[in-house]
């Protein structure tokens, strides 16, 4: 079984309130550097502050990008991703359209995935896909799962965590068999405890994204006493 060290690094410690002010991002980014976790996940107003916060440690600074409903213009997301990397995020989150989606326009989903996973490999950072799954049917989740089998981003992930659910480990499951092993699948929305973070590692999660980071990692380490 992981360590706790090990879990710890596979979460990304967030705070994508709309209220959130500069003492918030201190606050996350002081305990993302305490706990050893992967990032810090954060809309893209804040990268900038938040990466000087970080300055130093080993915590990567992450972006969430057209979100959190997804439903902007490919050209806009894009113009959102590369502001966020020229102010310095190590990686981003962006929120595909659900909407595409649904209609089964996936040469759109593609195309979206194509444009924002290039602009990650031009700045050599990670690119992870926000699926939505609660909005999804099963036939859906896998179709855009084969699209990221090809397109390749780093991660699929289930949730933004503003949706009607958050993830699943059936979700997960099948966003793994899809999108195939060379990418990850990251998990978000609804993880508050160590007992539904393990489940979805026991899913095949490799990422984690919560805001509940410290209570998960404190329940594991309890746990193991």
């Amino acid at each position: 079984m992981l360590s706790v060290k090990e879990v710890a690094n596979m979460i990304d410690h967030t705070n994508l309130k709309p209220y959130a002010t500069g003492e918030d991002f201190r606050k996350l980014c002081n305990e993302a550097v305490a706990y050893g976790f992967k990032s810090v996940a954060i809309n893209t107003y804040p990268v900038a502050m938040c990466r000087e916060m970080l300055s130093g440690s080993e915590v990567l600074t992450g972006a969430a990008v057209g979100f959190p409903l997804g439903q902007m213009t490919i050209a806009t997301k894009v113009a959102e991703a590369e502001n966020a990397i020229s102010d310095g995020c190590q990686e981003f989150d962006y929120v595909m359209n659900v909407g595409k989606a649904k209609e089964h326009d996936y040469a759109y989903i593609e195309e979206e995935m194509t444009q924002l996973v290039a602009c990650a490999r031009k700045a050599g950072i990670c690119c992870k896909v926000i699926f939505e799954t609660c909005y999804l049917d099963e036939e859906e989740i896998i179709e855009v799962a084969k699209i990221a089998s090809r397109v390749k981003p780093d991660f699929v992930k289930t949730s933004t965590g503003f949706g009607t659910a958050g993830a699943t480990p059936e979700h997960v499951r099948l966003m793994k068999k899809y999108a195939g092993e060379d990418v990850g699948v990251k998990a978000a929305g609804g993880i508050r405890s160590w007992a539904s973070a393990k489940e979805m590692i026991l899913a095949g999660a490799t990422r984690l994204g919560t805001s509940s980071g410290i209570k998960i990692v404190e329940e594991m380490w309890a746990e193991k006493q």
